[in-house]
């Protein structure tokens, strides 16, 4: 069932012709900002990739991939959820070095997605990922490089905001650490949702880290994939979102699962058959290279800097008539 939030005396800053026009210059400002930050090239990614390679993301394990066959090939193929483990391929066999990364427009569908002002079944990212050395499997890599995606998105807000001056969203540059314990050794009573609310409006760019394992008291934070993150090494990047009042996530990232972190993570997770699927075992086998990377979502980007209160101001889907209703009471024009 969908959600629909509509922000007390919302009215969007921009005209539906301005706002076309904003989100080309967000779009080409923030990946030259970002590319030249973490030294990434583009390359042309899949929509699509072959079933049973174990290429396609398979989020928290209960989302349906949307299947298709292909008679002259003899195979199925599934619409990608994300990129993460095909970049990961793509570095090795395009012979990236170490320090040098790509990225890509990725267009997902995820059917199953609940629909609300921030979800929405069509997912457009920048997908990123690059090589790294062992000696840059650390927190204190992961936090530099966080901080350079958060200074990407700050400057472009300040580009923007010259070329139209009636933006008015302000965004703090210095991010906030914390941990998935720790948010739930300080906030014990509330949820998870609720406790990256509580500190996102206190502390406005944060950066929750280790997503994916249990925490003491025997919950998950939230569900990761055992097989592209390292879970010790990762996390979601947060913008307080002044129009909607509340946490709003543009980032999951992290530093990728070695062979360790890879077999702890299919034990734990309770799928160890998928170390026999061909990435996999080419990971194990030592034959990917070390890197990091994360999804940054474009849309998501856009709904922030330009102050929208639904995603649909800023691409192109399709709702459920309550949303759709809601929107147009509220003077909300879905593209």
């Amino acid at each position: 069932m969908s959600v629909i939030q509509i922000p007390e005396g919302y009215h969007p800053a921009l005209s539906l012709y301005d706002t076309q026009s904003a989100i080309e210059k967000i779009k080409r400002t923030f990946i030259e900002k970002l590319a030249d930050a973490l030294n990434l090239t583009r390359v042309t990614a899949p929509l699509f990739v072959e079933t049973g390679t174990g290429l396609n993301d398979n989020l928290n394990g209960t989302e349906r991939a949307v299947a298709f066959d292909i008679p002259d090939a003899g195979t199925e193929a599934q619409v990608v959820h994300s990129l993460a483990k095909w970049k990961r391929m793509a570095l090795g066999k395009y012979g990236f070095s170490c320090g040098e990364g790509l990225y890509t427009d990725m267009n997902a569908i995820r059917r199953d997605e609940e629909l609300s002002n921030i979800h929405s079944i069509y997912v457009d990212q920048w997908d990123w990922c690059k090589v790294i050395d062992e000696a840059s499997r650390n927190k204190g890599y992961l936090k530099q490089t966080v901080q350079q995606i958060v200074d990407a998105v700050c400057d472009t807000l300040e580009e923007l905001k010259q070329a139209f001056p009636s933006i008015r969203t302000e965004l703090k540059r210095e991010v906030q650490f914390i941990t998935t314990q720790e948010l739930a050794d300080l906030y014990p009573d509330l949820s998870a949702k609720e406790r990256e609310r509580a500190y996102t409006k206190t502390h406005k760019t944060v950066f929750i880290m280790e997503i994916g394992d249990r925490l003491t008291n025997g919950e998950k934070h939230d569900g990761r994939a055992p097989d592209y993150d390292d879970w010790k090494l990762n996390g979601d990047i947060l913008f307080w979102n002044d129009v909607l009042e509340r946490e709003f996530e543009v980032s999951s990232m992290g530093i990728r699962v070695d062979a360790q972190s890879l077999r702890e993570q299919l034990e734990k997770a309770g799928c160890e058959e998928r170390a026999e699927l061909p990435f996999h075992r080419a990971l194990l086998a030592g034959e990917l290279p070390l890197t990091m990377g994360g999804g940054i979502g474009q849309s998501r980007i856009c709904m922030l800097l330009l102050g929208k209160a639904h995603i649909g101001e800023v691409q192109v889907s399709i709702w459920d008539e309550k949303t759709r209703t809601a929107c147009e009471k509220a003077g909300i024009a879905l593209l």
